[in-house]
């Protein structure tokens, strides 16, 4: 079987929900008029991964300043019970595709927020939401951290998918999770444009023999809107470069990286690659070696299939 697929490296509209699902939902439409399967969009692309902000934070210490951008950022995060979930279900639907969007995740019963990922199908609607499990440095003030029953899996028409958000890949047991359920399509959503990252993403796909699919934004200082501007100290004009990359179950990258411009990338996976690859190399088979490890994650869901 073969699969295509496209990632969306682009800007949000910053802090802004409703135009930002409306851009979503034209770049979608768009993609599925060439046939594209699944679509990827980078971390928390709803409503936008906030670089460069304090949130008025140090330690000891919170600003009044601080505390109402977190209300304006929480008030523009996705509420997966309300009517921002039942759009993108609805669009997945309608244009055929799955989607995997990177977002600033609310829970209404708390004032508390999560770095999530949706798998939204066009059949199924939400598949599942994986949750960051530790959010990065300054990132812990504003997500809150999810256990491992957001380490989650899915058996979809087009193959098993799931991954990782970001620095979550440097986890060598959150990456074994993923490959424990047999992954075949990695998603790895990100923030991280620093050339090294390319060698992350060669380095799963090599490990997991899987596909791995790492998307990440292209943000400039000028997209931020002046009521932001203000907070950004750096001189930088660009604030993400991007680096977004398709790599094949052999390591090798079919597509990218995209540097310092928007854009989509876009390949075709022919899934009987990963099957080839591990006639070399199996982690989950022949170099699992279990007479002599045990691996066990508490609270991790088995496998969800749509089929």
């Amino acid at each position: 079987m073969k699969v295509q697929v496209s990632l969306v490296q682009d800007s949000p509209i910053f802090f802004n929900k409703e135009k930002t699902i409306q851009k979503i939902e034209k770049i979608v439409k768009g993609l599925a008029l060439d046939g594209t399967q699944l679509i990827v969009f980078p971390e928390s692309f709803i409503p936008g991964y906030p670089r460069g902000f304090s949130f008025g934070t140090v330690v000891g210490s919170r600003s009044e300043e601080g505390r109402e951008m977190y209300a304006k950022y929480y008030e523009n995060s996705i509420d997966i019970e309300g009517h921002d979930l039942k759009r993108l279900e609805k669009l997945a639907k309608s244009t055929n595709t799955y989607l995997v969007i990177g977002a600033t995740e609310k829970v209404s019963s708390t004032g508390s927020l999560f770095c999530s990922m949706l798998y939204i199908s066009p059949s199924h609607g939400l598949l599942g939401v994986h949750r960051k499990i530790k959010p990065t440095g300054q990132e812990r003030v504003i997500w809150q951290e999810d256990d491992g029953s957001s380490l989650v899996t899915f058996n979809t028409q087009l193959g098993k998918i799931g991954g990782l958000i970001c620095w979550e890949n440097y986890m060598p047991l959150a990456r074994m999770a993923m490959y424990s359920k047999g992954v075949e399509i990695y998603i790895a959503p990100t923030a991280d444009s620093r050339e090294n990252w390319i060698s992350t993403m060669k380095h799963i796909a090599l490990e997991g023999r899987c596909f791995v699919l790492g998307c990440n934004q292209f943000f400039e200082k000028s997209m931020y809107s002046a009521e932001y501007l203000q907070f950004i100290n750096s001189d930088e004009k660009v604030v993400c470069r991007g680096g977004s990359v398709i790599v094949s179950p052999s390591g090798q990258i079919i597509e990218g990286p995209i540097f310092d411009k928007p854009g989509v990338l876009s390949a075709e996976l022919d899934m009987n690659d990963i099957i080839k690859n591990k006639l070399d190399f199996d982690v989950i088979g022949h170099y699992s070696r279990k007479d002599i490890f045990d691996f066990k994650v508490k609270d991790q869901p088995e496998i969800k299939s749509e089929l």
